[in-house]
């Protein structure tokens, strides 16, 4: 038989308290009540749950297992139970996420700005894929958004969102590629501005549009996408870009987007836990969101 939640909550008092006597002030009860509730529990799960001292209690390890298991489930149902039916439920909690810094500026923080005013407290870490992913596998943070779909065993993988990239440059090459004809060969003799030395995003694009490598060296490497923007609007060449990051440059007309092929180019992005143990309700909240806002969203 399931012990019963109300033998759970004493159970869990007791080990919050140290003390059947605190334990029973904060539940309201007796401690003969206390006392006879904890040995029942003890007597249904076949294992002593404390360590009965002259001053207090200590938990044994089952004692211990027992506590770890049930104090987040048994906090959710308060926090439910205390909202009230007609109130969404408190998200009191801190999440730790990870993510790259120009996406989540641009549509993480935008999309959980709800869950804020709901109690999440959100400590947010900004950073590369691989250095993400290792902080998530040690526990530094609960969720990352991840460039890459990792390989590693342990983790919950669920496709985000899918970014669609596009080729860009300012006055006065944009002209002067329209004015070439041959966009791949005006590329050729511009500058190209780009996130790291070996082109990722601008090699990416080449190689699935003009399906050759980019013929030369980034002219200006500068590790921060926004960078890329400002540099790219202020003259100094072309780059391939993230829709979301430069549409309102495109559509000032302070950018002009140099070529529109049939497919653009897409990279997708995933969100990524660490399986086994159920997430907290904050961290479920935080996955909700992301998926219901960002699955349907594309640029």
């Amino acid at each position: 038989m399931a012990p019963s939640l109300d033998l759970l909550r004493t159970f869990l008092a007791v080990h919050r308290e140290g003390s059947l006597t605190r334990a029973a002030q904060r539940l309201s009860l007796s401690q003969p009540a206390v006392t006879a509730q904890l040995r029942t529990l003890e007597e249904q799960l076949g294992r002593p749950l404390f360590t009965r001292l002259p001053r207090g209690v200590v938990p044994t390890a089952a004692g211990e297992l027992l506590a770890r298991r049930i104090a987040e489930p048994l906090d959710q149902l308060s926090g439910l139970l205390d909202a009230g039916l007609d109130q969404p439920a408190s998200l009191a909690g801190v999440v730790h996420l990870g993510g790259p810094a120009e996406f989540v500026t641009a549509r993480v923080m935008p999309a959980l700005a709800g869950l804020v005013e709901r109690g999440l407290e959100l400590r947010v870490v900004l950073g590369v894929a691989d250095d993400l992913l290792r902080a998530l596998l040690a526990g530094a943070v609960d969720l990352t958004v991840q460039s890459v779909r990792p390989k590693q065993r342990g983790l919950r993988v669920q496709p985000l969102c899918d970014e669609e990239f596009v080729l860009v440059a300012a006055e006065p090459w944009a002209s002067r590629v329209a004015a070439a004809g041959d966009v791949a060969a005006a590329l050729a003799r511009t500058p190209q501005i780009a996130y790291a030395e070996e082109l990722p995003i601008i090699r990416r694009y080449w190689q699935t549009v003009f399906e050759v490598r980019p013929p030369r060296d980034a002219a200006v490497v500068v590790p921060n996408l926004h960078a890329v923007l400002a540099a790219v609007v202020a003259g100094a060449g072309y780059s391939v870009l993230p829709g979301y990051l430069c549409a309102a440059e495109i559509e000032a007309g302070r950018l002009t987007v140099l070529h529109r092929p049939p497919m653009a180019p897409l990279n997708t992005l995933y969100l990524v836990s660490r399986a086994g143990a159920p997430p907290s309700a904050a961290v479920t909240a935080v996955q909700e969101q992301l998926l219901g806002v960002l699955q349907s969203w594309r640029r």
